[in-house]
């Protein structure tokens, strides 16, 4: 029978708490109101779980984490007045599981214990796979054995066991969402939903009704009522994909639940409580972001407590060929036939650039698969830097005047690309580092922006 243990200094709220968890399930429950207190318990019985108020009495429950058996042994709860930066930042380097925010509810604290799971049994998990990558190449479902990689395992394997909100940064087919779904994989919350939506797929005017739900009624074609992801991904973890294309008056919205840890669907008073952890990405540099207006500075601090910078594929090459037989090992489970790669065509693989990274690897693979028709895949097929195939030879280049905006300066360079490429859009997103739907919903937005002052697209 799992053991907790409430520190909390308000008798009141530690009553609650402890009378909450007796109608959970089968836990026995201790309180202390002081450090002191919470000293003497944790020697009477060594608990499973620790609801922890940082502002006590005699101290700062903090001196608690001095004690490494017990957060070795036991998930320890941080108990906050409110979800401020402060507090995630706080609770990730204390090596907390996660908070609870006053005044605390039974939706909270049900939450809590769903995912009760101790320190040391995802300490057991991640062994077993570093074991893997070891042997196979791979932790969890990112793959590679280079030193960059290993950086991003290390971050991974440190944050996952949190409840810190993740921003991931790196270049369009990095694998910004594997990356995502590992850290869920790892967490407490891996029973619960893992939900991703791309807000640059989605369009401006149903995203907060996608992300947030709506009543029937709330707009013209609302016939039902609709449970958007928050709700959906409840427990779980909700992925943000390029969020620098979430509208601004959406972005304040969602740094409203960051904070409040609460939400209403449109056309709705009723608050909802949102039990899920955010992990957010983009294609984008962050800081540059900001500055051309696309991603509130405020919500980029918000969501930036535990930053994931992914490298992209050319900056790790030594991976490239372990990559590339994944590849092609899940092609030919699907497809019924092995093939293999001569040392010529994994040599021209470890030589080219990949613009597109690890998703260009990806359709590379599938492609040149389909093509050979005999059990050896030569090079014939295969892309190569002559010059690298989705980047422009030194003489492509375009003018931009100072003074010119950062969003024209985008348009002239998406556009001129596009022309240097044929109009041929995978090779041109490939170039220019982002996804083949960002690409389309640039294009779209400047035909649209074309159309409504008279004029036909620029080029």
């Amino acid at each position: 029978m799992n053991h907790v243990l409430i520190v909390e200094d308000d008798t009141d709220s530690a009553r609650m708490m402890a009378a909450l968890i007796g109608t959970m399930g089968p836990y026995t429950v201790a309180t202390a109101g002081t450090l002191r207190d919470a000293r003497r318990q944790i020697e009477l019985q060594r608990p499973d779980l620790v609801l922890l108020d940082l502002r006590l009495p005699d101290g700062s429950g903090m001196d608690l984490f001095e004690n490494t058996d017990l957060t070795a042994k036991a998930q320890v709860v941080l108990i906050t007045g409110h979800a401020s930066l402060d507090t995630s930042i706080q609770a990730l380097r204390l090596g907390a599981a996660d908070y609870l925010i006053k005044p605390v509810s039974a939706a909270q604290v049900e939450g809590i214990l769903s995912r009760l799971m101790k320190p040391d049994e995802l300490q057991a998990e991640l062994a077993a796979m570093t074991d893997a990558l070891e042997r196979e190449g791979h932790f969890g479902g990112l793959w590679g054995r280079s030193d960059a990689m290993r950086r991003i395992y290390d971050q991974v394997a440190r944050v996952s066991g949190t409840a810190a909100t993740v921003f991931v940064t790196g270049e369009s087919g990095t694998g910004k969402e594997v990356v995502a779904q590992t850290v869920h994989d790892l967490s407490r919350r891996r029973k619960c939903p893992f939900l991703a939506v791309n807000c640059g797929a989605v369009s401006p005017q149903l995203m907060e009704s996608e992300i947030f739900g709506h009543e029937r009624g709330s707009f013209t074609g609302a016939e039902r009522q609709h449970q958007g992801f928050f709700e959906r991904a409840h427990g779980g973890t909700l992925f943000l994909d390029e969020i620098t294309e979430m509208p601004q008056e959406l972005q304040v919205k969602l740094l409203r639940v960051l904070e409040s840890g609460s939400f209403a669907r449109v056309g709705s008073t009723e608050v909802l409580q949102a039990d899920v952890r955010i992990i957010a990405a983009t294609n984008r540099a962050p800081l540059e972001a900001v500055a051309t207006g696309r991603l509130r500075e405020d919500l980029l601090y918000r969501l930036n407590v535990f930053p994931i910078e992914l490298p992209p594929l050319r900056d790790r090459g030594a991976d490239v060929p372990l990559l590339a037989q994944h590849f092609l090992h899940d092609v030919a489970r699907r497809e019924g036939e092995v093939k293999r790669f001569s040392p010529e065509a994994l040599r021209q693989l470890s030589v080219y650039r990949w613009p597109g990274n690890v998703r260009e690897l990806r359709n590379v693979v599938q492609r040149v698969y389909v093509m050979t028709s005999g059990p050896t895949i030569t090079d014939e097929w295969l892309p190569r830097d002559a010059p690298p195939a989705g980047e422009a030879p030194p003489e492509a280049e375009i003018s931009v005047k100072l003074g010119t905006s950062m969003a024209e300066a985008e348009r002239k360079l998406i556009l001129a690309t596009m022309v240097h490429f044929d109009h041929h859009k995978e090779r041109a997103a490939a170039a220019l580092g982002v996804s083949l739907k960002t690409l389309y919903n640039r294009l779209k937005a400047y035909a649209e922006e074309d159309e409504a002052a008279g004029q036909g697209p620029d080029a």
